[in-house]
């Protein structure tokens, strides 16, 4: 059984967007969003009961990590994304350049803090 912790939730996260090959990204002037994936498929994935994932997910918006926004689903806060995107930029680039093109991805990895 896996050990759950908000790294591991965060890698999941990275591992599910690039099998699926979707990353849904929200710019504005002043952050860069991403969709997390759902709880439920976060569960599925790490092959753990839904109810496991829960607190890590409250423990993830103590820590200013992810927000919630109704009827959108789970978005990253910028601390969040700078901690998605630093994930995606050491484990999985060429994955991540291959979903998201070069210019974004190097746009991406290049915003101040993200270096």
């Amino acid at each position: 059984m896996v050990v759950l912790s908000v790294d591991c939730l965060f890698d999941a996260a990275v591992r599910i967007m690039v099998q699926e090959r979707s990353i849904s990204i929200t710019f504005s002037p002043e952050s860069i969003s991403i969709k997390f994936p759902t709880t439920r498929r976060l569960a599925e994935f790490l092959e753990v009961p839904h109810y496991y994932i829960l607190p890590y997910f409250a423990m993830m918006e103590q820590e200013e990590l992810v927000t919630r926004a109704e009827r959108v689903g789970i978005l990253t806060t910028p601390k969040g994304s700078e901690k998605l995107i630093a994930l995606m930029q050491a484990g999985y680039p060429q994955e991540t350049r291959e979903i998201l093109g070069t210019t974004i991805f190097s746009e991406l990895t290049y915003r101040p803090g993200l270096q």
